[in-house]
This record gives C-alpha cells, structure tokens and sequence, in this order.
C-alpha cells in the first residue's frame, strides 16, 4: 500500500518530497528558500532556526545530519540539471563525430537487427553479437533537425524530472526507456532497417512526467495534449520508428510510477524491484528476437 502523501505545512493541498533541514517540516517549492545546506522554511530563515507556531523543531537533528530529499528519494543537488546538460553534451559530441567521419560511424553504431555489410563482407547487427547498437543507437543522429528537436525536448523535460527525481534515478529512467525503445524496434522492425535517436529516451521522460505530475497532482491537461501530439505524429509521419517511440513511453512510464509512487519504508526495494523487472523485459524481447533470427 502506498505511503501516505506528505503535503507542505504552510500548504496542505500541496505534495512534496523536500524538507526544511532545520526543522524538517515539509515544504513546497513556494516555500523552500535555499540554504548552505539543503533548503528552509521562511520560518526557520525568519527566526534563526527555531521553528514557529506551526510544530516545534525536532530535538537532536543537526544541520549537517538533514537529508534533504526530492519525492523519490533523490538527494538534492546545487545544479538539478547537471546531468541533462551532460546528456545533451554527449549527443551534441557523437552527433559532430558523426558529421565528421561519415556514413561509415553511422553503421557501425545504430540500431540494425542483422543485415549484410558490403565493407565487411559479413553479417551485422544485434543477432550477430554487436548488443552495444541497442544503447549507442539512443545517442546517434543525423539530421540536424532530428538531434534539434530531440535536444530541446530533453532540455524542457529533463530539468524538472532531474530535480523531481534525483540523478541516479533521472538517468536510469532516461536510460532504460531509451533501452525499451531499442529493444520494441528490434523485435517488432524488419530486420534490416536501421534506425537512430533519443526519441524513444525522449518519449520515456514525457511519460515519466506524466506519472509525475499526476502523482502531484498537478494539472494534467497540457502534458497530456502533449502526449497525444507526439504520438499522432508518431504514427502519421513517414521514416519515424513508432517502436522506439512507444517501448520508450512504457518503459519510462512504468519505471518513473514505481519510483514516486513507492512507499518511503520499502522505496529502495521497489524502486529497485520495478527498474530490475524492466531490464528483464528489455532482454527478453531481444532474446525472442534473437533466437528469431538465428534460429
């Protein structure tokens, strides 16, 4: 069963993950001011710590013991898009190799189930052994208005999950629906048609903010228009791989509902147990896949 929400103190109907490090009261993001350590309560910040009519201050907590936590459990970070700009960096730095060596960087790193290669004179793909395409394939592209609009879309929802999230989980999110896209294009795509991009990593984050913003309770209305644009696109514009899109949006969905949706007493082993289960899919599909067609 799920924990009970915990709603900020000065705001009730307003769920959060963060707590003032002083007096460890729940506070939302209106109220929160930042400190040396963590964040406050105006409170605290107004009376040197020593809490106010609202609940007295636990006894024996010190500053530096406060473990300020997002609403998965995340630690708090000074920069909550340190590893979005990351991401986006290393997508930028493959994308130039890419402009910078040609065709023959393409092939050897996107996503292709197995396929004859001329250069080689030999069989290529995920069936012949080459596992990595499922990953590398999430980092390649080629058209500048492919990685434009992939970036941007990372930018605008890779922030608030990353700060709403934590790193560690933000990333395992990111990589797993990317994974999951991988792994629903090589299963269900021919098995020579390749393909490359962030959208299925992409698609994974917008339905993680969707279970997000839900769990917060937050208007769901644009989200969701969101949600059903991308996907009309998806499956009404020619030389899009809606595999990718969709095993992205299931993966990332289910992985971001069991981590903010885990009871705060069992969270790690939830938490764990949902992104171990989806893994688990994840290779399942390539394996059918797999002995499919090298059987």
């Amino acid at each position: 069963m799920e924990d009970q929400a915990v709603c900020c103190y000065r705001h009730p109907q307003r769920e959060t993950g963060i707590s003032c490090v002083r007096c460890e009261r729940p506070i939302c993001p209106e109220c929160m001011i930042s400190a040396s350590v963590g964040f406050q309560c105006p409170e605290c910040v107004r009376g040197g710590g020593q809490g106010s009519s609202a609940g007295p201050a636990p006894a024996g907590h010190a500053v530096r013991d406060a473990r300020p936590r997002t609403i998965a459990g995340g630690a708090l970070t000074s920069d909550p898009r340190l590893l979005t700009k990351i991401l986006i960096g290393i997508n930028l730095a493959v994308w130039f190799m890419a402009l910078a060596v040609g065709d023959h960087f393409v092939n050897a790193l996107d996503l292709v189930g197995r396929v004859y290669d001329p250069g080689t004179n030999s069989l290529v793909g995920v069936a012949e052994g080459q596992w990595y395409r499922l990953l590398t394939s999430v980092f390649l592209h080629q058209q500048p208005i492919h990685i434009a609009f992939n970036m941007l879309s990372l930018w605008w929802l890779g922030g608030p999950l990353e700060a709403a999230l934590g790193r560690a989980r933000y990333l395992t999110v990111y990589l797993l629906a990317g994974l999951g896209g991988s792994a629903l294009s090589y299963l269900l795509a021919a098995q020579n048609q390749p393909s490359l991009g962030a959208s299925g990593a992409i698609f994974g984050l917008l339905g993680a903010t969707a279970v997000l913003m839900r769990r917060l309770r937050y208007d769901m209305r644009p989200v969701i228009a969101l949600l059903v644009l991308n996907l009309l696109f998806t499956f009404t514009w020619a030389n899009i791989s809606w595999q990718a899109h969709v095993g992205g949006l299931v993966v990332g969905t289910v992985v971001a509902y069991g981590m903010v949706h885990a009871p705060r007493e069992k969270r790690a082993l939830v938490q764990q147990g949902t992104c171990v289960l989806a893994l688990l899919v994840i290779v399942a599909m390539v394996w059918v896949r797999t002995m499919e067609l090298t059987g």
